[in-house]
């Protein structure tokens, strides 16, 4: 048997439907994005991760729940985040948390796991352009707007 014929041929293909997604100028355009994937009747009870996915004209490709947690906090797998990164050829993602306490201010688990994403993501070239909170009494902090993510 020749080598050629043990080796499966991989084919590539990628056609995203984008024409209607939202464009995302601010971070109140990312805010009405994301607010939909944090429930009225589980905000304030359980912490969720998600991310937002854009090209690089800032068009969304797609929001991707990362984790649930409990009422303190939620796990972030950091390969998974950039995995679906490169499975959707995202420029940049915007990070979204909620704290159910309806704290807006980040902690410092908060800050420290927003740094080890941007290392992260400098490798593969891909921008992390925001990381929201969000509460329950439909505010949001934006990294961004407060200068912690130039």
């Amino acid at each position: 048997m020749k080598q050629t014929e043990q080796v499966a041929e991989i084919e590539i293909s990628y056609r995203p439907a984008i024409s209607n997604k939202p464009i995302i100028k601010s971070s109140l355009d990312a805010y009405n994005v994301v607010a939909p994937f944090f429930p009225s009747n589980t905000i304030a009870l359980q912490e969720k991760f998600v991310a937002m996915y854009l090209n690089r004209a800032n068009r969304v490709l797609g929001v991707y729940e990362l984790s649930n947690g409990g009422i303190s906090g939620t796990v972030v797998d950091i390969r998974l985040l950039l995995s679906v990164a490169l499975k959707t050829a995202a420029s940049g993602i915007i990070l979204c948390h909620n704290h159910p306490s309806g704290n807006l201010q980040p902690s410092a688990q908060d800050k420290e796991i927003t740094q080890k994403i941007i290392a992260a993501s400098k490798l593969l070239d891909i921008t992390i352009l925001d990381h929201m909170i969000v509460c329950p009494e439909n505010t949001f902090y934006s990294f961004a707007d407060e200068g912690i993510i130039s």
